[in-house]
């Protein structure tokens, strides 16, 4: 299989049976970059753990210093609007937000946020926000009673991680310019 040169400089650059330390892989990586739009660099780590267990689930939510580098687009269930609106949700509303989704699959939205009392709302939407990986979890700290803490953390670059099928966990941690 035949090779562009910049994939053919990248390769020469790194030592595949050498194994780098993380602060001297990320400045490889960033010195590799040389495609013409500012590239995402993901972290792909290999557990050790059976996700069949519940006790070896590893799933969570961390806010990343510099962002992922996107805008965001937050769509917010709760019952006080003011509160969402002044922390930078661009969608906010209740039963008005579940009609629009449901009948018009109206779905220009990248994180879902709700607050405890609306759950019961959001519950019917399991079905369309499910599969997309959009619905409000507790553990992710989409479901919250200060639903303006998780909008201007959604906003900074929150990012959710867990295990897939094959125990791996896969998210982007910046882009290149960082």
């Amino acid at each position: 299989m035949k090779h562009g040169k910049k994939y053919n400089d990248s390769r020469k650059a790194v030592d595949s049976a050498k194994q780098y330390a993380s602060e001297e892989a990320l400045s490889l990586v960033c010195t590799n970059a040389k495609a013409k739009f500012d590239e995402t660099i993901e972290a792909h780590i290999r557990l050790g753990v059976d996700s069949r267990h519940a006790d070896q689930q590893v799933r969570g939510a961390v806010v990343l210093p510099n962002g992922t580098g996107k805008k965001v687009r937050v769509c917010v269930f709760c019952k006080e609007n003011k509160y969402a609106q002044a922390a930078g949700a661009d969608y906010v509303g209740g039963q008005d937000l579940v009609d629009k989704i449901t009948k018009e699959n109206w779905m220009d939205f990248d994180v879902v946020i709700a607050s405890p009392d609306m759950m019961g709302l959001v519950g019917r939407l399991g079905k369309v926000l499910g599969p997309r990986g959009l619905m409000p979890n507790p553990k992710a700290g989409t479901v919250t009673p200060d639903v303006a803490k998780a909008v201007t953390e959604a906003k900074a670059g929150k990012i959710e991680y867990r295990l897939d099928k094959t125990n791996i966990i896969h998210c982007p941690i910046g882009k290149a310019s960082f």
